[in-house]
């Protein structure tokens, strides 16, 4: 067996339905009507054009507004992606085999890279969740009011919103198959690993939002401009530093509960209470003082976000809908197929969260009266256009 096909990823390429010799290159085109389901290449367009389109709207937000801050999320989670995912895909070739083994094993798809490991909707997830995420924050005003740390904490509220819509049903439907021996995973939380629900779902955003809005987002709101090489080097250093946030943030399940994976897990999810505790009342007491028209906080809309956040929940509800007959026929976890299930109620509260989000940043006003409210100390001045 190579170095490229160990065990672990031997064994869940095969539940996946596919072998490591089947696994491709370094690239690989596959045909999306010879994918395990109907679902695979509807997930990859989604995911796909998505963050395309959300490229797209960076480079126009820049060349009509001079605001280069969609520009570096987008890449700074691309920078992220590839400092965070190779290592895990490949533990030997970076010399932690010895304390990493394969986490998950991803499906084949209709556009592949690294010998099946790298799934190009997965590169595109990053960028499109994290422009998501962080637009529909800076459309409610929270970064204007309340600052970079606190803007950031309701980034990766809304970023576990809705990527747990989408990792709670990926298991089912064979978007990808997590290893359940391996420590780092534990504990689970139905078909997902806690770790996942609270570190790539909430924390890592978080990191990323507060590094883009440091070094970038509240200087551009100042009337800052940067030349191209100041972009470029902000850019992978909020990659690296957002790399090293998600080390620092779980720190606490990572140090505590070291010997035991049920304190590690109560540490894990009393995070996510936190998170969830600061951002609710933030969000929902800035939409109401937005929908009063008398905030001061400078109107900024991001269309692209609005309209295609409420498509993305659209096709999910689709996915979810055409796995319950599945799911409710599961016996102890597990479909009749063998496939994990995730956790339904938390899923639905997760829709509920998203479409809340959604629809605050369709009813809020485009134009804000100068009235201004006072903002809270840490909070920083804007010009936003």
């Amino acid at each position: 067996m190579s170095d490229r096909c160990t065990p672990t990823f031997d064994e869940l390429s095969k539940a996946l339905g596919f072998t490591c010799e089947e696994a491709g290159g370094l690239f690989e085109l596959r045909s999306p009507l010879h994918l395990e389901n109907w679902t695979l290449p509807v997930l990859e367009l989604t995911i796909v054009l998505g963050s395309i389109l959300a490229l797209v709207w960076a480079v126009i937000r820049l060349r009509r507004n001079g605001d280069p801050t969609n520009l570096v999320l987008w890449f700074g989670a691309t920078a992220y992606l590839f400092i965070i995912e190779p290592p895990l895909y490949f533990p030997a070739a970076f010399g932690i085999e010895e304390h990493v083994d394969t986490m998950f094993a991803h499906n084949v798809f209709t556009v592949e890279f690294m010998w099946g490991r790298l799934p190009l909707y997965i590169i595109a997830i990053y960028p499109f969740m994290a422009t998501v995420a962080y637009e529909i924050v800076r459309m409610l005003g929270v970064f204007h009011r309340y600052g970079p740390l606190l803007g950031a904490a309701c980034v990766g509220f809304v970023h576990h919103a809705f990527y747990e819509i989408f990792d709670h049903i990926g298991p089912q439907l064979r978007w990808w198959e997590w290893s359940l021996d391996n420590p780092i995973n534990a504990p689970f939380f139905d078909s997902v690993p806690l770790p996942s629900v609270v570190v790539f779902a909430a924390l890592w955003p978080m990191s990323l939002a507060f590094c883009v809005r440091w070094f970038v987002g509240r200087q551009v709101d100042a009337g800052q401009h940067f030349t191209g090489l100041q972009l470029v080097w902000r850019t992978v250093v909020i990659g690296l530093l957002a790399s090293l946030g998600t080390f620092i943030l779980p720190l606490p399940a990572t140090v505590i509960g070291m010997g035991s994976t049920t304190v590690r897990g109560v540490i894990y999810a009393a995070e996510l209470v936190l998170i969830a505790a600061v951002a609710i009342p933030i969000l929902f007491r800035q939409w109401r003082i937005l929908r009063g028209g008398s905030s001061g906080i400078p109107a900024y809309t991001n269309r692209f976000v609005q309209i295609y956040s409420a498509l993305y929940l659209v096709v999910f509800a689709i996915f979810w809908i055409t796995a319950l007959p599945d799911f409710f026929d599961a016996v102890d976890g597990r479909t009749a197929n063998g496939d994990p299930i995730g956790n339904l109620w938390f899923t639905l509260a997760c829709f509920v969260v998203a479409i809340g989000c959604v629809a605050a940043v369709w009813t809020i006003p485009r134009e804000q009266s100068p009235a201004a409210v006072p903002a809270a100390p840490d909070a920083e001045s804007s010009s936003v256009a």
